[in-house]
């Protein structure tokens, strides 16, 4: 299984030299298996690049998977090039949310006055698939959806390939008391020794208590969850907009010695639109 991140930034693409290295694009993350299936999560604005990649390569299916309706996640769609192919063929799963179906979610974008392209012009096949907490596979990979402590609603994911385990939970907030949350425990059998984890770590611990309920975390409380569940590597995800390339290495850096000093060996790094990696 091989993973590539296209975007990894939260709330709002940035730009500018502070934020060359990271990577200033939102959530996108393409996830390919040893058969050849194509998985696509999110479309921040990260998927934009990934079109231009796909461009030639649109007559195998592409599985796109939402894990959620905010902006920052579903704001790249209509700049995906492979949805203007006629050759090209696009599943589309979407988690609960609040507005109903995520089919009207993604169609409502797509229209007056927002965009000048209307849904129904899409040359693509396109067809939508409704998803829950029930595994189901693509291909030669597992997918099981677990629900999320995020405002609104919203799906991590686990996908698993011959024994490899890839965990996503983006836009997760660990350690809020809210009466409807999830405990730190539900998500640790989730992630329990995962290949690779990559987990909301908006926040820092000053930052925290001004945004809480908001339905990010707390960097640390993200590395906690990766030490408890025997995370082999750790990735700090959504980033948060405001931080810089030179802040990030220094959450990353106080991150790693978190790490160090618990007596673990995992790998933890700051997750920027250029990271791949095989497990």
């Amino acid at each position: 299984m091989n993973i590539r991140c296209w975007g990894s930034r939260g709330s709002f693409p940035v730009c500018g030299p502070g934020f060359d290295r990271y990577g200033g694009d939102t959530t996108c993350v393409e996830v390919r298996s040893g058969s050849g299936d194509i998985v696509v999560i999110d479309a921040g604005t990260g998927i934009r690049n990934l079109g231009y990649q796909l461009g030639a390569m649109c007559e195998e299916p592409i599985h796109l998977i939402f894990t959620h309706a905010h902006l920052d996640h579903i704001m790249g769609f209509p700049f995906f090039l492979p949805i203007y192919n006629e050759k090209a063929t696009l599943r589309i799963y979407g988690c609960p949310c609040s507005t109903g179906a995520f089919e009207t979610v993604i169609k409502n974008i797509m229209r007056d006055p927002y965009f000048p392209v209307d849904f129904g012009a899409l040359k693509a096949n396109i067809t939508f698939h409704n998803i829950s907490e029930t595994a189901f596979t693509i291909g030669s990979l597992s997918v099981t959806p677990i629900t999320l402590n995020h405002p609104n609603g919203g799906c991590g994911l686990r996908i698993e390939e011959n024994g490899r385990v890839f965990v996503f939970l983006t836009d997760n907030e660990l350690g809020n008391d809210e009466p409807t949350s999830k405990p730190a425990e539900y998500f640790e059998s989730f992630c329990r020794n995962a290949d690779l984890l990559l987990h909301d770590a908006e926040y820092t611990e000053e930052e925290y208590p001004h945004f809480t309920a908001w339905g990010h975390s707390k960097f640390t409380d993200a590395v906690n969850l990766a030490l408890s569940s025997g995370v082999k590597r750790m990735g700090l995800f959504h980033i948060n907009s405001g931080r810089t390339d030179n802040q990030m290495d220094e959450l990353v850096a106080h991150a790693q010695k978190l790490i160090y000093q618990s007596g673990s060996d995992m790998e933890c790094f700051g997750v920027s639109s250029k990271f791949q990696i095989s497990i």
